[in-house]
């Protein structure tokens, strides 16, 4: 169900009403006439019996894209302080993704969402306010720009394919091995540069940030949230399992995918152990899987849990190694990324390992996929 409309008038309303309380008692937030067009209020914030004031200029809006921050809000400030240096501009919006609040605070533009995320920092009078609020965007909030986000299984599908296979691409190349809709590809695109995740001229992608689209994508989803689950306990171990893996038969075998925190260990070691997951093939049955296996189905302390696949691309580029399949990096990262506890902090430094050696991973310029591969 789409969020109500938030009207400006009240957006402004509740933002002010917030800041007044922030700053407590002891401060005056006056909104004073605004003689301007380019800003939707002004407001004049002060110490109590203090001459010292500052002044806020205000942009209350819906959303807050990264390239609106970038295209919109970087120049206002910058003509801004030409004017006067001693006047701040404030944002005031719904929600701020983190991408766009670091770039308003690498730019000095103060910020406010109603959800918590607030940094306002002003040299006089002496005002410094750091509060961090909701990391996802709340059911209620508007989207920015467009209602296509990165969540769900079609989403996933782009950004692998993003991610692994390095540009130049074109929308209809991203159609055409996605198996997805053309005007969803496009919709879903124009968001992405919106949030600086690629970066386009004319109709061609030229650059993507992989490592923050990525990030970006595990913040929309929940890798315990993708589909049923169930966790398990392993009489003889996690190692005495993954060697018992390759002696199934073939379709058990294939079905079988290896993620989160064992799969990043392939490339990165922040510690060892944590739960062995295992994405379970659309053709498979977990209990069939988990009596294949031996495994003993627990309610608390399960050193194993077999997901549902949520689709069948968590498995393109994955690797075979001793005999068992193992997702390919850029899968491991977003589960990682996703996941409980630990897991985002391994997610982390497999994209440390990813950034540092792209050959290790990443497609050749000129394959779009590939399947599973032997060793």
């Amino acid at each position: 169900m789409e969020s109500p409309l938030i009207t400006e008038a009240h957006l402004l309303e509740q933002g002010i009403q917030a800041l007044d309380t922030m700053l407590g008692s002891e401060w005056q937030v006056t909104q004073r006439p605004n003689k301007s067009a380019v800003f939707d209020a002004a407001l004049e914030v002060r110490a109590e019996g203090d001459s010292t004031f500052t002044q806020l200029l205000v942009e209350a809006t819906r959303a807050v894209p990264p390239r609106f921050v970038v295209e919109r809000l970087v120049p206002k400030v910058q003509l801004l302080r030409e004017v006067n240096n001693y006047t701040n501009l404030l944002v005031i919006a719904p929600w701020i993704s983190s991408q766009a609040r670091d770039l308003l605070r690498q730019n000095g533009i103060a910020y406010l969402d109603l959800t918590g995320n607030v940094d306002i920092r002003v040299a006089r009078p002496a005002i410094i306010i750091h509060t961090v609020g909701a990391e996802k965007a709340p059911r209620s909030a508007p989207r920015e720009t467009s209602r296509t986000t990165l969540a769900g299984v079609k989403a996933g599908r782009l950004v692998r394919l993003l991610a692994d296979v390095p540009p130049p691409h074109r929308a209809t190349d991203l159609h055409r091995v996605s198996a997805l809709s053309l005007p969803y590809v496009s919709r879903l695109l124009d968001t992405l540069e919106d949030q600086l995740l690629i970066h386009r001229k004319g109709r061609i992608i030229t650059e993507v940030d992989w490592a923050q689209l990525l990030r970006a994508r595990a913040q929309e989803t929940s890798l315990l949230a993708h589909g049923a689950y169930q966790g398990f306990l392993a009489p003889n171990g996690v190692p005495a399992l993954l060697q018992q893996v390759p002696q199934l038969s073939m379709q058990y075998v294939d079905g079988l995918s290896v993620t989160g925190s064992h799969a990043a260990q392939r490339f990165v070691k922040v510690a060892l152990g944590g739960q062995l997951m295992f994405y379970v093939g659309s053709w498979l049955d977990i209990d069939d899987v988990a009596d294949e296996l031996g495994l003993l189905p627990v309610t608390e302390g399960a050193d194993v849990l077999l997901l549902n696949e949520p689709d069948s691309f968590v498995r393109r580029r994955s690797e075979f190694v001793d005999g068992v399949q193992y997702v390919a990096p850029s899968q491991a990262a977003l589960d990682c990324l996703a996941g409980p506890g630990r897991m985002p902090a391994e997610g982390e430094a497999l994209l440390d390992f990813m950034e540092a050696y792209p050959q290790e991973w990443r497609a050749s310029g000129n394959e779009l996929w590939a399947g599973p591969v032997q060793h």
